[in-house]
This record gives C-alpha cells, sequence and structure tokens, in this order.
C-alpha cells in the first residue's frame, strides 16, 4: 500500500467508508479484472461497480486476485431499475458474481421504475446482514425526501454526478439535513474533464502543490467531505488518483475552486430523452 493516510466518512448507521474509492464504469473484461487488483494493491479499499455495468464477476475476480481479505475492503454496488420488481433475486446474483456474501453499500441506481419496492427489499436484505448498508445514487433532492418519509430506514449515500462545474450544493444542503453522505460519480468530469484540467486556477495549484490537475479536482472534493470513485486503466493514474491524503488545500483556495462552479450536471439529468436512453446502459 502506498504511504498515503485513508480519510473516512462515517455513514448514518455508524459504518466508516473511505473518501476515495475505485470507480469500474466502462471497465470490462481482462482489463476491469486487472485494473481492479492494481487498485486494490495500490491502496484502495473501497471498489465501486453496477448490475447495469455487466462487470460484477470481473470486479470480483479481480478482488480474488488482489489477495486482500475480503473483511479489509469496502465493496460498493447498485441494483439496476429494470430489476427493481425482482431486487432481492438480483442482489443473491450481484453476491455470486462478487463472490461475497456480504456488500457493503447496496444502491438503488436510478430513480426510474418501482423504487419503493426495491427500497423495501434493500431494507429487508439490511435488516438480515447481507447488506451493511443502503442507498439510492441520481435521486434529486424531492425523490429522496419522499423514500424516507414513507420507509423506515434512511438513504446512508445518494450517489450523484459532482465535479469541479457541477458542485452539488443545493443538493448537499439538503443531504446534510438528513445526515446522508455525498459520493460523486465522474469527479474529473466527463467530456470535459480536459477543461477542468486546464482551468488556470488548477495548473496554479497543481504546481504549487507538485500534484497533477486530477489530483487537485480529487483533493478539492474529498476537502469537502465528498467520496469520490475516480476510474482508470493505467497504472501510474491509478496510483495518483489515490495519493490525496498527503497536502490540503487552504480556505482560500477551496473558495477559488468553489466559484468554478457551472451548477449543470452533464450526465444526471434523467428527464431528458436522450439520457433515458443512457441509462439503460449505464
Amino acid at each position: 500500500m502506498e504511504d498515503n493516510k485513508m480519510e473516512f466518512l462515517t455513514l448514518n448507521n455508524g459504518i466508516k467508508m473511505p473518501l476515495i474509492g475505485f470507480g469500474t464504469f466502462m471497465l470490462n473484461g481482462e482489463t476491469c479484472t486487472n485494473a481492479v487488483a492494481d487498485a486494490i494493491k495500490t491502496g484502495y479499499r473501497m471498489i465501486d461497480t453496477a448490475q447495469a455495468y455487466g462487470n460484477e464477476k470481473e470486479v470480483g475476480e479481480g478482488i480474488r486476485l488482489s489477495g486482500i481479505d475480503r473483511k479489509d475492503l469496502f465493496l460498493v454496488t447498485k441494483v439496476n431499475f429494470t430489476s427493481y420488481e425482482n431486487a432481492e433475486q438480483a442482489v443473491m446474483q450481484s453476491l455470486a458474481d462478487l463472490q461475497t456474501d456480504y456488500i457493503d453499500l447496496l444502491l438503488l441506481h436510478w430513480p426510474f421504475a418501482n423504487y419503493y419496492a426495491a427500497w423495501r427489499s434493500l431494507e429487508s436484505l439490511y435488516q438480515a446482514g447481507r447488506i451493511r448498508a443502503i442507498g439510492v445514487s441520481n435521486f434529486e433532492p424531492d425523490q429522496f425526501l419522499d423514500l424516507i418519509a414513507y420507509n423506515k430506514i434512511v438513504p446512508a449515500v445518494n450517489q450523484i454526478e459532482t465535479n469541479l462545474y457541477c458542485q452539488r450544493n443545493t443538493e448537499r444542503s439538503w443531504l446534510d439535513k438528513k445526515q446522508v453522505a455525498h459520493m460523486a460519480y465522474a469527479p474529473l468530469g466527463q467530456g470535459n474533464r480536459n477543461e477542468m484540467y486546464a482551468e488556470p486556477a488548477v495548473l496554479a495549484l497543481a504546481r504549487k502543490y507538485g500534484k497533477t490537475p486530477a489530483q487537485i479536482l480529487l483533493r478539492f472534493l474529498t476537502q469537502k467531505h465528498i467520496a469520490v470513485i475516480p476510474r482508470s486503466t493505467k497504472p501510474e493514474h491509478i496510483r495518483e488518483n489515490f495519493a490525496l491524503f498527503d497536502f490540503s488545500l487552504t480556505d482560500e483556495e477551496m473558495t477559488q475552486l468553489s466559484s468554478l462552479d457551472r451548477k449543470e450536471p452533464l450526465i444526471g439529468k434523467p428527464e431528458t430523452p436522450e439520457l433515458v436512453e443512457f441509462a439503460l446502459t449505464w
């Protein structure tokens, strides 16, 4: 493991979750398996996947090849909305594919279809000890507030697109009110990541701290107590993305980066037809 002290979030049920994890969206086959194994060997202890990614078997194999004891990992996966009517069966398949008998954090992937039925299935699995924490992904404040109002268990996490250009301050205020942890997917952007890397403020901080622009962008989020799940297949980037906790941005620098918020998600806007179609393969 790298000499890089991990920081954690404590979820609303008392479980500790690492502030950085390894994302696996669009990783498949041997590439996925090797990347997961490399990430764990680097020091990552949280791995994020999803039923919809179609790579849970490869993730499970990567975990096995890493040689790390399962109890030392924090494993996150998601039930796809196409499986909400039989969520328990979907979770059982995820457990088999991931080669584990429990999942640390199980999320509902999108606020589509019968997510109330799916949530109640997750509540049952949580109470049975098959899942250590349950949460949601891509839920807007009104949706997760409604879910809280009519169910027993408050989500532990909402995983939403969050990055320099989409900082989600309004959503965050509601998450904090309900003690729901904030997890960022696409923390380095999507199609606009090169633009983020070229921001003068980001480049100046990278020079000051001897870090890459990606490390500045990730540290900005983790200092706001937002968990991040960057993805890469390149060993050098896997290592760089993990090396976040040996420096801190000043309050002034945090304010400077906060001013670059464009308040516009690239992915998490499922009300548009194009993104509904995209969600089918997310």
